[in-house]
């Protein structure tokens, strides 16, 4: 029996091989940047340990790991906690996200080929499709593949390489705002292939500009009104 917040089917299969205690990191991470670990819950070893099959050791270097990485938060006396982010957290992040993925839009237009463009094609229609059938979590996953391929046309190691840093939290920013976002997200973005399609690299930086600044500010305003 799962705990509350930790829906039936949200549990990954650990894959193998690779060491047990990168495994259950990876399966806890994917977890809270899914928000099936909600910010704020709490985290207990026993019931981690049990719903992935482990023992508690793993889980305790996992959790110990995430809190290093800002992922958890390890309170004396109380155990460990899904880190709540601050509204300057995610606005510093999503602003550094807009000037990495601004510059990787510039490239993209600049280097990108008739492959790059029908690939960014076909996740503009499945990305339209899962929007269609109010299919969030695939909408949260086909919009972080889409960044990630302009990011892989654009060509530049090392701006790839920073924005890996960041993708998982932008994934965990963007998943409460996603259904808000919905369709017009997705507009964005057939806009934005047009822009890399003819070659305007202006153009394709300023709408991505417009694009991640639109999710920001969706970010800064949820639960209004």
């Amino acid at each position: 029996m799962l705990s509350p917040g930790l829906p039936q089917g949200a549990v990954p299969k650990l894959e193998r091989p690779g060491p047990l205690r990168d495994r259950v990191y990876e399966a806890l991470l994917e977890l809270i940047t899914t928000r099936a670990l909600r910010p704020g819950q709490h985290l207990v070893e026993s019931e981690l340990a049990g719903h992935l099959g482990v023992s508690r050791q793993p889980v305790r270097e996992a959790l110990q790991r995430l809190n290093t990485e800002g992922w958890v938060d390890l309170r004396p006396a109380q155990g460990a906690f899904v880190h709540e982010p601050t509204e300057d957290e995610a606005d510093q992040l999503l602003t550094v996200r807009t000037l990495l993925e601004a510059e990787a839009a510039r490239l993209a237009a600049a280097n990108a080929d008739s492959a790059g463009i029908d690939a960014l094609d076909d996740l503009l229609a499945q990305g339209l499709k899962a929007v269609a059938s109010d299919d969030v979590d695939t909408a949260v996953t086909l919009n972080a593949r889409f960044h990630a391929k302009v990011m892989e046309l654009a060509g530049n190691a090392v701006l790839a390489e920073l924005a890996a840093q960041v993708d998982r939290r932008v994934r965990w920013y963007y998943t409460p705002v996603a259904r808000q976002r919905g369709h017009q997200s997705w507009i964005e973005h057939r806009e934005l292939i047009g822009a890399i399609a003819t070659r305007d690299e202006q153009r394709a930086t300023q709408l991505m500009r417009e694009h991640t600044e639109h999710t920001r500010r969706s970010y800064q305003a949820r639960g209004e009104s």
